[in-house]
């Protein structure tokens, strides 16, 4: 996935709040600088495979959820909703949600990366504290998040976001098309966020998948 960076506008304001004088400091210069509006370029759509035109695309899917994805083309091609659950005005859910349909705004705190999406209220928490893996958690659309922060070429400051993304829950798709996930959702989702190093106002995601419904 490919984001375009927007600038926004900032507005100051001062609180007298005794918690605002007590709050850690953050260091903002061991963190990329994230900042700003994150959308997708233009005449990109929010397929995954962007090679090709929406309802195009080849998933490595098992003989099972193939024939549940043809199903679902063709009840679409009808003027049906097909397998994408998102007409009842659910969360698009991972990892449908990095598709950034709507832009998103990245905040980067010390032990915390929020991702505000734009889109029917959807909130990323990635806990970058390293905490362990929860044993009771209520799964949700947009799951559970930890990340690490890694300086890839060692000069003192984060530029790499690896995240895994766990404790899903259903029913998801991955795009519009209706590419279905199992419904044992026990999906993983693994990311790698980074700059471009070439242009500092793309932001890039590498996403793998791990589903049962792919071989």
């Amino acid at each position: 996935v490919m984001l375009c960076r927007m600038s926004l506008a900032a507005v100051a304001f001062v609180a007298s709040c005794m918690a605002c004088t007590v709050a850690q400091a953050h260091d903002e210069t061991i963190y990329p600088d994230w900042n700003g509006q994150w959308r997708r370029p233009p005449g990109v759509g929010n397929q995954w495979d962007t090679s090709k035109p929406p309802r195009k695309g080849e998933a490595p899917l098992t003989a099972e959820y193939q024939a549940i994805y043809e199903a679902n083309l063709k009840d679409q091609a009808e003027g049906g909703q097909g397998t994408d659950p998102t007409f009842t005005c659910i969360p698009d859910g991972m990892p449908r949600a990095m598709n950034v349909i709507f832009p998103m705004e990245v905040i980067i705190l010390p032990k915390t990366t929020y991702m505000l999406i734009e889109y029917l209220s959807m909130l990323r928490r990635v806990f970058t504290d390293g905490r362990d893996w929860p044993k009771e958690i209520e799964p949700s659309f947009m799951g559970y998040s930890i990340g690490k922060w890694i300086d890839a070429d060692g000069d003192g400051r984060f530029d790499l976001l690896e995240i895994e993304t766990r404790n899903l829950k259903g029913p998801r798709a991955f795009d519009a098309s209706g590419i279905p996930l199992h419904a044992d959702n026990q999906t993983v989702v693994k990311e790698r966020m980074y700059l471009d190093k070439a242009n500092p106002d793309i932001l890039k995601n590498e996403v793998t998948t791990i589903d049962h419904a792919l071989t």
